[in-house]
């Protein structure tokens, strides 16, 4: 049996769940299904994700619902999004949570390039 996190809809007009999009995070993965007749399900591993961003547009926030965006190490999905979901700033700390719950388990760390200006060496 799955440990169930968080799971949703995307919300369509009015904020309402008239969507074959479901959404459902468990401590290890997320998966997104899509479609009624022809489903496609896809599954993020929650360590290959680097980056989480909220975005709420007006729309949005009127029926208080908000968008995720996530950047992954996957490759087969490198950028998704989490769309129109109701409380949004709540799933997203839920699901930026866990994902460092199961880094720190797999002992993943990200490492991040910054270039400076300084270092770079244009004479050649």
């Amino acid at each position: 049996m799955k440990d169930i996190i968080w799971k949703d809809r995307k919300r369509t007009i009015f904020g309402l769940p008239w969507s074959f999009t479901k959404y459902e995070l468990t401590s290890e993965k997320l998966i997104i299904q899509t479609g009624l007749f022809n489903i496609k399900q896809e599954e993020i591993r929650l360590y290959r994700i680097m980056d989480v961003t909220l975005n709420r547009k007006l729309s949005q926030r009127i029926f208080g619902v908000g968008t995720i965006h996530c950047c992954s190490a996957d490759k087969s999905t490198p950028e998704f999004d989490i769309k129109s979901v109701k409380k949004s700033e709540a799933v997203k700390e839920l699901l930026s949570d866990a994902i460092e719950k199961e880094r720190s388990k797999k002992r993943v760390s990200s490492r991040e390039y910054m270039v400076n200006e300084e270092d770079v060496d244009t004479e050649l």
